[in-house]
């Protein structure tokens, strides 16, 4: 898989004496919280398996953590328009906080290159949640295909990231149509729900951080920037605006899908950047949706 490296991450000073007690006590109450959480999703699991599919605390469990985790990286969650509870979500990629910001929003299945199932802890994580890992090998395109077709088929809400990669946070890069073959068979668009959302994150004034602090690309390293995160973040805001969905079957091919959704996404990400007075998706400030339950 290709990465993004076309700006080189900010030099930050060092974190302040209080800036790594706060740091060290934030990541303390994640993992604990991570601990509660993964023991919680496991008991839920096992008891759906046995009692059957009204059992579905653990998944408000999953929302919580996203939400308590997201609080505890110093970032505020604000919402826009609703997401749809079945089909796909695309949505641009700027950093591991979209897993939370998202996830807060409703119940997701992320959809993940491979490798991120081999990555100590974060691995076990997703795949107890629930993330669909593809290949990007064109041997294993049918079948990664007809995985996704079922999911959704199954009224799950899959989410991507077409780009392909993380980015800065600056910008929207062109979504890979390769990505939005899941929802074309035989030529022709399926009767699936795709819905664009835009996010965008952004530092305080008064602390002084770069625009693109939050997003991780390139070369960073993983648990240094959560560390430059917990140790720096405070009274951050996380955006997403979830836009109007349109089906599948009404654009004539993939690359028309995914560049109608690219463009849907850069125009809301440009709004939220206050760059662009394009109409968004909903006016209405949602910061709270309701919670729903896995439909299967």
């Amino acid at each position: 898989m290709t990465t993004w490296n076309a700006e080189v991450p900010p030099e930050l000073a060092p974190p302040t004496r209080m800036g790594k007690v706060v740091g060290a006590l934030r990541v303390g109450a994640m993992l604990l919280l991570t601990l509660v959480g993964v023991l919680l999703f496991l008991l839920g699991r096992g008891l759906r398996a046995v009692f059957g599919r009204f059992i579905v605390f653990h998944f408000f469990v999953a929302r919580m953590w996203s939400r308590s985790c997201l609080w505890l990286a110093g970032v505020k969650l604000v919402v826009r328009g609703k997401p749809i509870r079945s089909g796909s979500l695309v949505a641009n990629h700027s950093s591991w906080l979209d897993i939370l910001a998202l996830r807060s929003s409703r119940l997701i299945y992320f959809v993940s290159k491979a490798e991120v199932a081999k990555w100590p802890g974060v691995g076990f994580i997703t795949r107890i949640t629930g993330t669909v890992f593809i290949e990007r090998r064109r041997s294993e395109a049918k079948r990664q295909e007809a995985m996704l077709r079922e999911r959704i088929a199954h009224d799950q809400l899959l989410c991507f990231f077409p780009e392909g990669t993380s980015t800065d946070g600056l910008r929207v890069l062109p979504f890979k149509s390769s990505l939005f073959s899941a929802f074309f068979s035989e030529g022709k668009g399926a009767d699936i729900l795709i819905q664009p959302v835009s996010v965008r994150y952004t530092p305080t004034q008064r602390s002084g951080l770069p625009a693109n602090f939050y997003s991780w690309w390139g070369d960073m390293g993983f648990e240094g920037h959560i560390w430059d995160v917990v140790t720096r973040s405070f009274r951050g805001t996380a955006e997403v605006t979830f836009h109007d969905p349109v089906k599948a079957s009404a654009f004539a091919d993939r690359k028309a899908l995914a560049d109608y959704c690219q463009g849907v996404v850069s125009d809301g990400f440009n709004v939220l950047a206050g760059i662009s007075p394009v109409q968004l998706g909903s006016d209405d400030a949602d910061t709270d949706p309701d919670v729903d339950a896995e439909p299967a």
